[in-house]
């Protein structure tokens, strides 16, 4: 298979379907933030983390890939995908994932600024990353459909994201840095 077929050389790339959109599609810059949300997560994953956080964060990369095939797909067309869709399941399992670092972390009581260590900023990064591809993903929504499983799911993941980072601060002993704003005189 080549990996260059020169058919987006007019700034034109195909959907799983065939169609041809424009490179700025709102659906391609949908995928497009979830695979560079992917990338980030390989990063985060090839750090030196606990096991868990890392098998988490390989099934994590394998959903956003079932993510990207479905923002790659008109809805119309989602039944010619013979992949596993997002569930309840995929959900819980972050929801899970996320009680269970809560419990070991003091409570929150302030934003947090990002930063501390570098695995940590890592992780902050993919969160921010994360909320980005939703908002496109929310913005294609309003026009063209996605199923509300994708939508619950990115959204969680941010959140788990998060709470990763908060808890990756913990076992690398960094630093918390609370925000605290400045009072006006």
């Amino acid at each position: 298979m080549k990996i260059y077929t020169k058919t987006g050389d007019k700034a034109t790339t195909a959907l799983f379907t065939g169609k041809r959109v424009p490179k700025h599609h709102i659906r391609i810059e949908s995928y497009g933030t979830v695979d560079e949300l992917n990338s980030f997560l390989g990063l985060l994953r090839d750090q030196e983390i606990d096991r868990n956080s890392k098998e988490i964060l390989t099934l994590v990369q394998n959903k956003l890939f079932t993510v990207g095939a479905i923002l790659a797909t008109e809805p119309k067309k989602e039944n010619r995908l013979k992949i596993p869709k997002i569930n309840e399941d995929d959900i819980e399992l972050l929801e899970k994932e996320i009680d269970e670092m809560n419990k070991q972390l003091p409570e929150m009581t302030h934003f947090i600024l990002p930063g501390g260590h570098a695995t940590v900023s890592y992780c902050h990064i993919a969160r921010t990353v994360c909320r980005r591809a939703e908002r496109m993903i929310s913005y294609l929504h309003e026009n063209d459909p996605v199923p509300d499983m994708l939508l619950a799911y990115i959204n969680r993941l941010s959140d788990y994201l998060f709470v990763l980072a908060r808890k990756l601060s913990k076992d690398l002993l960094a630093e918390e840095v609370k925000w605290i704003p400045e009072k006006l005189d």
